[in-house]
């Protein structure tokens, strides 16, 4: 999937959805993490072998308990495509499954789990985001931290590399870059 040119609109967004929640207390966490989980597909290449063919859709899958999460999420794409592809919002209860995700929200309620979810999904190209602390240190690509009451950042560079996906530099520069724990 060829990366496209995000507008600045969308760096705009992920910039003010990074502050949403620290200006409005009550402001939903889940609202804003939606909204950048649908950023993220846009500053983010995926290898042509991840798509069976050009016109499969983008899969961003729910793994764990948060019932509430795929209502918002699926509102924030509905309708919505990048570089012509359709997105479609499941929930796995499986890692396996989960190898067929494009990007793929692990829940807080797996963090038990995350060792061996991410080894399932070790050798596929799947945007692995998560909420949990040292989710990227432990191998994960994207981890949403809170602090003071605002949605943060933090990628792993390398486990990015290892799933073969490409992430655009804006999105870099709105994150802090966390390294693998282990050598």
């Amino acid at each position: 999937m060829a990366l496209l040119n995000p507008a600045p609109s969308a760096l705009l967004l992920l910039a003010a959805a990074r502050l949403a929640v620290g200006q409005t207390p009550s402001a939903d966490e889940y609202h804003v993490k939606a909204a950048f989980l649908y950023n993220f597909a846009k500053f983010v290449e995926w290898p042509d072998t991840a798509f069976k063919n050009p016109h499969e859709p983008l899969v961003i899958c729910i793994l764990g308990r948060n019932s509430a999460f795929r209502p918002l999420l699926e509102e924030a794409v509905q309708g919505k495509q990048i570089g012509g592809r359709s997105l479609v919002v499941r929930e796995t209860s499986d890692p396996r499954e989960a190898a067929d995700c494009h990007l793929l929200f692990i829940a807080a309620s797996e963090k038990r789990h995350l060792p061996a979810i991410l080894e399932v999904l070790k050798a596929s190209a799947v945007l692995t985001v998560g909420e949990t602390s040292n989710f990227a240190g432990a191998g994960g690509v994207i981890n949403f931290r809170l602090e003071n009451g605002k949605v943060g950042l933090e990628i792993n560079v390398c486990a990015a590399q290892r799933a073969r996906l490409q992430i655009s530099s804006k999105l870099l520069s709105l994150a802090r870059i966390v390294k693998d724990e282990k050598p």
